[in-house]
């Protein structure tokens, strides 16, 4: 599975909008400014996020976004699923967007047998992790002391 720039941006504005789940809203321009997310790119993201029925919106001068639910019931495998479509490295292993692949014999396929198994441990992790996860995360790596990094010329 590779992540694509559009779910990479899903993930950052949901993880914003995370942060702030105690506020009515979040401005898009916020959420642009706070993770340097084109304007353009992130109104398709979050009107693509909004019918996943993952984030709501408010139109006018006093709009803006928020979760739809819960941040502890969002998981990362959802929205991954929504944006990219398959967890899985290849078609062949996926449970949910399944194609048949080239090679001769599936079941006795080595390449298929070690896939699966990426498989299952990005889909493991993926749908334990939820967006409040990825807050806690954030709150704790903003918490640790900046390491500058040395230069000796």
């Amino acid at each position: 599975m590779k992540l694509s720039l559009r779910g990479e941006y899903a993930l950052r504005a949901l993880l914003v909008l995370g942060l702030n789940f105690d506020q009515p809203l979040v401005r898009i321009q916020a959420i642009s400014d706070q993770q340097n997310i084109p304007k353009r790119f992130l109104e398709q993201i979050l009107n693509d996020l909004k019918s996943a029925g993952l984030v709501q919106s408010k139109r006018g001068m006093a709009g803006g976004y928020r979760l739809a639910r819960n941040p502890e019931q969002i998981t990362l495998a959802a929205v991954v699923r929504h944006i990219e479509g398959a967890l899985a490295p290849v078609s062949c292993v996926s449970e949910k967007f399944y194609e048949k692949c080239s090679c001769p014999d599936e079941s006795r396929c080595p390449i298929r047998s070690v896939m699966k198994e990426i498989r299952e441990a990005i889909v493991q992790i993926a749908e334990r992790t939820t967006i409040a996860d990825l807050c806690e995360r954030s709150r704790k790596l903003n918490q640790e002391p900046f390491d500058a990094i040395d230069f000796v010329i």
